[in-house]
């Protein structure tokens, strides 16, 4: 197990392709609350797991796209932080870089970073139930509470609109992981940023690329579990531990 820390720069420098692959503490960072935090309000007084499934979407469509739509707004109302904005400045560095993410904001978007992979969807997005065309439903401008909002019906079948995110026992979207897994299979450098690993299958794509050869170094604020030789532990904010690695160089 490497107990030196890792030269970040150095090893971002010397990369021809880093992979970033991000999940919830990143967004912590920005004030989005984390799937398990103990909060208040709604995720206090509801199971977000009834609330992130299709059966609990069959069983009460309303209150399922009123909780979402709440959702929707209190996102609109962040901004990245200093680790999204060091995330996406790693593309002017000269290698390559690929995002996937575990999270279902657009901060990293919005931060400047391209053609990222989100592997659980996204919360601005919507799609049908019954057909799964996309649509795009804006959101309401008026402040929501997370009371109960009937949700639109699909112009192409009638169905009703569903949030673009995956849902507890939904695959992973085909395509996303296709794309994850060959971003592993060609990364020389993967950063694991603000996520321990427990959320499969999309924890498998770091050790997809350690197996193929890349030095994989985690980032979050509890030390994460290394076994292997290239793999690295690295504990603290992302922000301030992200935030310096365009300087100097």
């Amino acid at each position: 197990m490497p107990t030196t820390t890792p030269d970040l720069q150095s090893l971002i420098r010397e990369a021809h392709h880093v992979l970033v692959f991000t999940g919830a503490g990143v967004s912590a960072e920005s004030g989005i609350a984390t799937f398990r935090d103990a909060l208040t309000g709604l995720w206090a007084n509801n199971d977000p797991q009834q609330l992130a499934t299709p059966e609990g979407f069959m069983a009460d469509p309303a209150r399922v796209w009123g909780w979402y739509q709440w959702r929707r707004q209190q996102l609109l109302s962040r901004e990245p932080n200093p680790a999204h904005w060091a995330i996406a400045a790693l593309a002017q560095r000269g290698a390559s870089v690929t995002v996937v993410t575990q999270n279902v904001d657009d901060l990293h978007e919005r931060a400047g970073s391209e053609g990222v992979i989100h592997l659980h969807g996204s919360l601005l997005s919507t799609h049908c139930f019954d057909c799964a065309i996309p649509a795009q439903v804006p959101v309401d401008p008026m402040p929501l509470d997370g009371a109960a909002i009937p949700p639109p019906h699909c112009e192409h079948c009638n169905g009703l609109l569903r949030p673009g995110v995956v849902w507890f026992g939904e695959a992973l979207p085909e395509e996303a992981w296709q794309q994850a897994v060959e971003a592993a299979q060609s990364a020389d450098l993967v950063l694991v940023v603000g996520t321990s690993g427990l959320v499969y299958p999309a924890a498998q794509i770091p050790g997809l690329a350690w197996e193929r050869g890349a030095t994989v170094v985690h980032v979050n604020t509890e030390p994460v579990p290394v076994a292997a030789e290239r793999e690295y532990s690295v504990v603290g904010p992302a922000g301030k531990i992200l935030g310096g690695l365009n300087e100097g160089r």
